[in-house]
């Protein structure tokens, strides 16, 4: 009876160890994915929040229960054992981050009046090696707030929605056209709506909840996203980004 208490109290050691390594793992990789990539509410705007915790299920408590499963003294095949193991968790993990870093939001576009929130994956690799410094690389720190340039004449405008037509790519996944958000601040402060608006499509209580956290913003334009469109804030007088919302623009 000693001997198997014994078996167990190695086998919850090992166990133990590897969740731990695991918890540490995963919470860089939580860091990285909500606070750096996906700054709150863009992580639920882009949907990424299910793929992520569905990963880490499978790589933190998975890993380990498989080493308490095999784990045994004396056996012959522990260190091989643990060593597939290690190999499972960290391809999982590795091909799990993949996927999120592809689709990782890099630009908050401004274009006429909404903003697009786009990822990684929306942007053609040509489109971005013909763009001018600094629009030719993607970052792979918070998203970047830019504007895509007014057309010059209704002959540019139409090319431009053609060529959305004919491939998909519209003029907010195209880095060529972008420039500094700060030259579209008058037409950000035209076509701003006034807050009141938002009740039209969201409960009033949770407006007010949140509008009161933010005092300086007094207007808002809209954000489409992947999976669920939100809420820009803004002050109007200075054409300034307060916050992003988890708020709909629309019904």
């Amino acid at each position: 009876m000693k001997a198997e208490q014994f078996m167990w109290l190695k086998k919850f050691k090992y166990f133990l160890v590897h969740l731990s390594l695991s918890i540490c793992v995963a919470f860089c990789c939580l860091g990285i994915v909500f606070y750096v990539w996906h700054p709150q509410p863009l992580a639920k705007a882009v949907g990424v929040t299910n793929i992520f915790f569905m990963m880490l299920i499978i790589d933190v408590i998975l890993g380990p229960l498989l080493t308490l499963f095999i784990a045994k003294k004396g056996k012959k095949t522990l260190k091989f054992d643990l060593l597939v193991i290690g190999i499972f968790q960290i391809s999982a993990l590795a091909y799990g981050m993949y996927n999120i870093i592809i689709s990782r939001p890099v630009w908050i576009v401004f274009d006429t009046m909404r903003f697009e929130l786009i990822q990684a994956n929306n942007i053609p690799q040509q489109i971005l090696k013909n763009a001018p410094v600094p629009y030719n690389h993607l970052g792979f720190l918070n998203p970047k707030w830019i504007a895509v340039k007014v057309a010059e004449n209704e002959q540019e405008k139409s090319d431009r929605t053609f060529f959305e037509l004919q491939t998909g790519i519209s003029p907010s996944m195209q880095p060529t056209l972008y420039e500094p958000i700060i030259k579209q601040s008058q037409l950000i402060r035209k076509n701003s709506h006034n807050l009141n608006e938002l009740e039209q499509y969201n409960p009033k209580m949770v407006v007010e909840r949140i509008l009161i956290e933010y005092p300086e913003a007094n207007a808002w334009l809209p954000l489409k996203a992947s999976e669920i469109d939100m809420v820009v804030l803004i002050n109007k007088q200075k054409a300034k980004v307060v916050k992003i919302v988890d708020l709909r623009p629309w019904n």
